[in-house]
């Protein structure tokens, strides 16, 4: 059976994340909609990265197994099948079975957007945190930094995360001020439920001006959940890209 690789970016506001959940609306229960019906089977998706109820993704990854080789029309055959999904299929390409778009995967890049004005969001409503008080993305940046490695990410992790460990090597991240914006990208192979969340609402406290720069290290080394600063809104979170060998 033909096996393919997606590029997918999706809107998640409608969605309760990427999985499947049982008369829910998810990204992953469309994906494989739009798969079943252009296959005349059910067919199963998997995805790169378990996206957050309300995450949005610009560089998601995931394979299916079809019957028939489509050559270069999966593409356009899943978009069609997807309408009017806030979902769209950027490039399909044939791989080999041993590609798995989740377990194959050696680097995952997020990005998040803050909107740093007092006024209210209008375009952008859904797709970015606005905070109204001034931030130093200085500070956030060099505050960061003591995320980088490997560590017991305990602080950061959500009560319900199934990950079997809460240790992780984190490779990067990013914060910079453009305009009214505030960015911020981290990478690493594999994050536990809702670490990145985590971390940008405990730098924007720094960034506000309510802890100093130490801070971040101070929390990060507790390994305690009740030390983490408010959890990021899932609005401003996207998936961007995925790597492999």
């Amino acid at each position: 059976m033909p096996r393919y690789r997606l590029l997918i970016e999706y809107h998640g506001g409608p969605y309760q994340g990427w999985m499947k959940l049982p008369g829910k609306p998810t990204v992953q229960a469309a994906l494989e909609e739009a798969a079943s019906k252009l296959d005349g089977r059910p067919v199963e998706v998997f995805g790169a990265g378990r996206t957050d109820s309300g995450v949005h993704a610009t560089g998601q990854v995931a394979h299916m197994d079809l019957v028939t080789d489509r050559g270069g029309k999966v593409a356009d055959a899943m978009n069609f099948h997807l309408r009017p999904h806030p979902i769209a299929v950027l490039a399909a390409e044939g791989v080999n079975d041993g590609f798995h778009a989740r377990f194959s995967a050696t680097q995952r890049h997020y990005r998040y957007v803050v909107v740093n004005r007092r006024a209210d969001l209008a375009l952008e409503r859904g797709l970015a945190w606005r905070v109204p008080s001034k931030l130093s993305a200085g500070k956030m940046h060099e505050a960061a930094q003591a995320f980088i490695g490997t560590h017991d990410f305990s602080t950061f992790r959500d009560a319900d995360c199934q990950a079997a460990s809460p240790v992780k090597t984190l490779n990067e991240f990013k914060v910079w001020r453009d305009g009214e914006h505030v960015i911020f990208t981290c990478r690493a192979q594999s994050f536990i439920h809702r670490q990145v969340r985590s971390m940008v609402g405990s730098l924007v406290e720094v960034g506000r001006g309510r802890h100093p720069v130490s801070w971040a290290k101070d929390i990060l080394d507790a390994a305690d959940r009740t030390e983490c600063g408010p959890i990021a809104p899932a609005d401003g979170l996207y998936l961007t890209q995925v790597d492999y060998d």
